[in-house]
């Protein structure tokens, strides 16, 4: 059990020591930096294409679609429109739901056996958490697109100045800082002390938790402890992104430490469970209308049987059947 928890810890801080040392030797740093992040992009877009081209190929025979409320039925019967839809416009709608304000999480419950009895509690923490630490991601990245495009576009300076309104120090500490920091860290703290969620936890689901803790954290540190020259990382970003790179000098080793840890997960995505962000369009479940009722649906992959006569199977087992002393229409 707590090799599922240690290793993933390890390899993390193994990357971690790697670029810290590597970061710190001028004439490896564009292995670190330029080189490292060409390949997580080919690695990560080939590798998204497989998986989806993969579901997009595996046969759906059935409509299996996800119900959570009354089907379409009799005039006078409520129908729930959303969470059983039998129309394409049903069906864009339960997406929306599920994809931006992840649904099928708010409704989670958990259940418990106590005293004989089967208890049902709402588990709405584990949606804001999911909730936060999606969101915060999604603004965080979106944010660092200042770094390899100019001019800046407004909405990122937008997403910026709202993101930072308060003005928590200086630099100016983001809310999504504080808000991705505690999610991961409450995920994480879920998966550690929870005796149902601990035991059926593999390693594949802690690495990612502690990469991007690891992640937050190195570009915290780097914000506002071990501070880098932003020109010289700007350059270095549009350089790479213009495929003119230019590595500065007098960067500094922690960003090279952070630079690491993201193309890391960024080259690790398609092989994870975080293929859900793509795996989610594709699941039958969630993209196919509920009309099993309505409309015959025939199997096209199902392959006819194969019929034979009594005198074919007669051949096939006349031997048997003579040692069996079974009576035979031909001899």
């Amino acid at each position: 059990m707590a090799a599922r928890i240690l290793f993933p810890l390890a390899v993390v801080l193994a990357i971690v020591a790697v670029a810290l040392i590597g970061g710190s030797i001028p004439f490896l740093q564009p292995l670190f930096s330029v080189a490292l992040l060409y390949v997580t992009f080919a690695i990560f877009i080939f590798g998204f294409m497989a998986k989806v081209i993969n579901w997009a190929r595996s046969p759906v025979p059935f409509r299996i679609p996800t119900t959570a409320g009354q089907e379409y039925s009799l005039p006078w019967i409520k129908w729930s429109k959303i969470e059983n839809p039998s129309t394409t416009g049903g069906v864009l709608m339960r997406m929306f739901f599920e994809v931006f304000l992840f649904r099928s999480l708010f409704r989670n419950m958990r259940t418990d056996l106590r005293s004989g009895w089967l208890i049902h509690s709402p588990t709405k923490w584990l949606w804001l958490l999911a909730l936060g630490f999606h969101y915060s991601f999604l603004i965080i990245a979106l944010r660092h697109l200042r770094l390899f495009v100019h001019p800046i576009p407004g909405f990122v300076e937008t997403l910026d100045a709202v993101d930072g309104m308060f003005q928590i120090g200086i630099p100016p500490l983001y809310l999504t800082d504080i808000t991705i920091l505690l999610a991961v860290s409450g995920l994480l703290i879920r998966r550690l002390f929870l005796p149902k969620v601990r035991f059926i936890s593999l390693a594949a689901d802690y690495f990612p938790l502690f990469l991007i803790l690891a992640i937050v954290i190195s570009g915290l540190l780097m914000r506002f402890v071990f501070r880098v020259d932003i020109t010289a990382v700007k350059a270095l970003a549009t350089g790479i992104a213009s495929f003119h790179p230019v590595v500065p000098d007098g960067i500094g080793a922690i960003f090279f430490v952070h630079l690491a840890l993201v193309c890391t997960l960024i080259a690790y995505f398609p092989f994870s469970k975080l293929m859900h962000m793509g795996g989610v369009f594709m699941s039958p479940t969630r993209n196919l209308a509920n009309i099993s009722r309505m409309i015959y649906h025939e199997n096209p992959w199902r392959q006819p049987p194969k019929f034979h006569s009594y005198e074919e199977y007669e051949d096939m087992y006349r031997e048997y059947m003579k040692e069996a002393g079974l009576p035979l229409e031909r001899e």
